[in-house]
Parts: C-alpha cells; structure tokens; sequence
C-alpha cells in the first residue's frame, strides 16, 4: 500500500485494498486478504497505518484481522468459535486438513460475525451479529463486552432484520471521547453520552403525523422512525447533526438523534441503504436509492445515480455522468459508501456485482476503478497523503 488514498473493500471473499496514490488514478488491486473470511467492514487508521478488517461466519467463528504494514501481513483476533471448531477437535485428521490448531476465544458461542468497526480516541469499536458492542484499547488484540447496551431495558424487544439483528454502525464524536452512537437494525439508533456505560434510545419522529400512515412494517409509526436504520453518519461541525438512511426513508437530528425530520422529498424512492456527509459542508449529503425491497433493490428504472444535496436534504439532484444508465440492477449495500476528505472531495461506492466506482468530485461524474471483485459489503477510505 502506497501514500495517498486507499479505498479500504470488505468482501464476502475477503478484504481488498485499491491504491490510487496521491492523484487518486491508476488504481492497483490487492488481495484477497484476511483468509478468504468474509469481511462485513474494512476500517484505518491514517496516523498508524494500522488496518482492521471484521467478519467472519458461521464456519469460521467471528473475528478481527488487524494489518500493521499496508496489508502484507494479518494477524487475526478470534472472538467466538465457528464450526470448523467443532469439527476438527473431534477429529485429528480434520484437523491436519484443515491445518487447524486449538486457541482459546473469548466469547465462546455468543456472536457469529463482525459487523462494523469504528476507530477513536485510542478505542477500537467493534459491532457484532446478533448485537453486542465490544472495544479495544490494545488496537484490536483483545476485546471487552460494553454491557451497558446489551442490558437496555428495550433489548428484549429487539427484533431482527433481513440479514439479522446486527449492530452495523458506529458513530463517534470528534473532540468528545464520550460521546457515540449506534445503529441495530431493527432496534434503531442508540446514543451513549458517558463512552458506552450507558445508552438512549433515539428514534422520535420531530413530527410524527406527517410521517406515518405507511402500511410497510418498517414504516415509521407510533412517534418513531421505524427501526430499521441502514446508515447513519454524523455531520462535521460543532453540533451533533446526524443523518440516517433507514429503510423507509432519508432522515436527518439537529439533536443528536433525540428528533428526527423527514428529508425524503425530491427522491425517486424512500428505500436505500448507504448516507454520506461532505467531509467539511454538513448541509452537503449523498444517498443512493433503490426501488423498493419488494421490487429487486436496483436503481430506480435500472438506471443508477447518486442523488446530491447540497442544503441539508432540502432539494436532490440526480448525478448520473458515468454511471450505467441501462439494465443497471446491482445494489449498494449499507456500508459500502465511502468519501476521503480532500478538496475537491472523492466519494467512492461498490456493488454487490463486484465494481467500485469513484468520484473525484464530489459526487458530480463517476468511473469505475474496479470490477469483477466478489460481492461488495464495505467500502472505506484511508488516506495517507
């Protein structure tokens, strides 16, 4: 891995870096790493270098792989066991097959993947399937359980989503190490105020009345959202401004969270998956939209476009230049959207059909910069220039 911006790719073959140097051209492609696991989400740390991809399944237990040196090496953190535990310390020669070893894993049987990850203040944050929340302070080599959000008084009320009850974002402040948030799907979004000892429930409509009525049970309703939150991004700035993609609509918190306003008018489709923020305009934003989940999860009319706002989610413009506007039924998953922070500023985005497309400003024309890679999960930025 070179200097300058490396889209960071979670696969359901493994984790893939394309460097694109200081120029952001000329895209090379490494990997697969990590195993061959699945990886729900590829994170860095610009200052260190230092790389963390999460995943796993069923088969192989949940873990963390952790690269220090660009991604030539991985050392991977087991948290739970998977089935190829089972199977090969009942059996030597499966073992011996499978080049397996015993190691002891922290969390037995209690989540089956890593979901997402996030990175701040010197704490590594990592989401799990089904929901718990877990932090580093050793870079990833071992994990605690913050037991505060698994003992919410809603959590038996937690129900799960298509791809299960899974803790896929994960938002932190800047400047306040206290501060973060999370998002279930379908639990909603969570706010904790005292570095995760503790957590709010923030999913309150600002006006319910003009957004309910809907008979999808993802719908808002009963004063809330629904709580089948997508994405969520914070805006940069003094103010907690979030933004959340669910999945019935485009929502943005002047509050943190504690209300939430529809900003759903102007889109072709109140269903998508991934939210971005302009790394220095809060008012600026992009999203994705896809038809609906009951009509496929493509592009309106298979024609993809990145729809812009550059007022907070007052007005969309369609940004369609280079993007396939002909038979286009890939879907964009909730963490694959991803931007760098210079100026003009990149946004990057990939494809359960296996390409990542680029943007080198700001959302207005796109290329592609990889194709043909397996099934695209996460996309993520990190920019060493």
């Amino acid at each position: 891995m070179s200097d300058g911006v490396t889209v960071l790719v979670g696969t359901t073959k493994g984790a893939f870096l394309l460097s694109g140097g200081q120029s952001r051209e000329g895209w090379s492609v490494s990997g697969p790493h990590c195993g061959g696991w699945t990886i729900n989400h590829v994170i860095g740390d610009a200052d260190s270098g230092t790389i963390w991809a999460g995943g796993g399944g069923d088969w192989s237990g949940a873990g963390v792989w952790r690269s220090e040196d660009g991604g030539k090496t991985w050392a991977l953190t087991k948290l739970t066991k998977g089935t190829i535990d089972e199977w090969a310390a009942n059996d030597p020669e499966t073992a011996k097959f499978l080049n397996w070893t015993p190691q002891e894993v922290p969390f037995e049987d209690a989540f089956s993947q890593i979901w997402s990850l996030g990175f701040a203040h010197g704490t590594l944050y990592a989401g799990t399937k089904p929901a718990r929340l877990l932090a580093s302070k050793d870079g990833g080599a071992s994990f605690e359980h913050l037991e505060g959000l698994a003992n919410h008084p809603s959590a038996d009320r937690w129900n799960p989503g298509a791809a299960g009850l899974v803790l896929h974002t994960i938002v932190s402040h800047p400047d306040d190490p206290k501060k973060l948030w999370i998002a279930i799907s379908a639990a909603g979004v969570f706010a904790s105020e005292d570095g995760g000892v503790s957590w709010e429930r923030r999913n309150r409509l600002s006006n319910a009345a003009a957004c309910e009525g809907h008979a999808h049970p993802a719908a808002p309703r009963d004063g809330d959202t629904g709580h089948c939150v997508h994405n969520m991004m914070r805006a940069p700035g003094d103010s907690d401004l979030l933004y959340q993609q669910n999945h019935h609509g485009v929502w943005r918190s002047p509050d943190g969270g504690r209300s939430w306003d529809s900003i759903n008018d102007g889109l072709p489709s109140t269903f998508g998956f991934p939210i971005r923020v302009h790394p220095r305009d809060p008012q600026t934003i992009w999203t994705l939209p896809l038809n609906s989940d009951t009509a496929g999860r493509f592009p309106p009319d298979a024609a993809a476009a990145v729809w812009k706002s550059e007022d907070g989610g007052k007005t969309w413009q369609d940004k369609r230049t280079g993007l396939p506007q002909e038979a286009c039924f890939f879907t964009v998953l909730r963490q694959a959207m991803a931007g760098d922070a210079r100026d003009p500023a990149g946004l990057y985005f990939g494809t359960n059909s296996g390409s990542v497309f680029a943007s080198l400003d700001e959302g207005e024309t796109w290329s592609e910069i990889a194709r043909h890679l397996p099934t695209v999960l996460s996309v993520e930025v990190m920019d060493r220039g």
